[in-house]
């Protein structure tokens, strides 16, 4: 599973692990030995201060293999399906660390269909009906 994560996220991170620190949270990301947090580089960003060195390197993903979410990725089979979970977890990270997303309506546009998935499934030997319009959700 790591490595999957890994090709999903190649251009965003250096490395993909799994961390026993975490206790809540799914994923959240580190700086390397060198590295700087995304905080600190918005900071020196915000401060004009251009990318020197150990500024612009990719975080490490770290993942909590004990997570419903993460425990639930592992399961998943079909590939858009996972690479999506993949990039909600990671820019959860970003915004959990304070940081600002490169496309914030692509993470919601796949939070949502996550939720619309979620209530259209079949739990617990009930199906929760959801009705949905062209233009978006229309009720329950």
């Amino acid at each position: 599973m790591l490595k999957q994560i890994k090709d999903v996220l190649a251009d965003k991170v250096s490395e993909v692990r799994l961390s026993h620190r975490l206790t809540e949270s799914p994923a959240c990301l580190v700086a390397d030995v060198y590295g700087m947090s995304l905080n600190m580089e918005r900071i020196m960003k915000d401060a004009g201060q251009g990318l020197g060195m150990g500024m612009g390197r990719k975080p490490i993903f770290e993942l909590n293999p004990t997570h419903p979410l993460v425990v639930r990725m592992k399961e998943e089979q079909d590939d858009a399906r996972f690479a999506d979970l993949t990039h909600i977890l990671f820019d959860q990270a970003i915004l959990s660390e304070g940081g600002q997303l490169d496309d914030p309506a692509a993470f919601v546009h796949k939070l949502n269909g996550l939720l619309q998935d979620c209530c259209t499934r079949k739990q617990k030997g009930w199906i929760i009906p959801a009705f949905f319009m062209r233009d978006g959700f229309y009720g329950i």
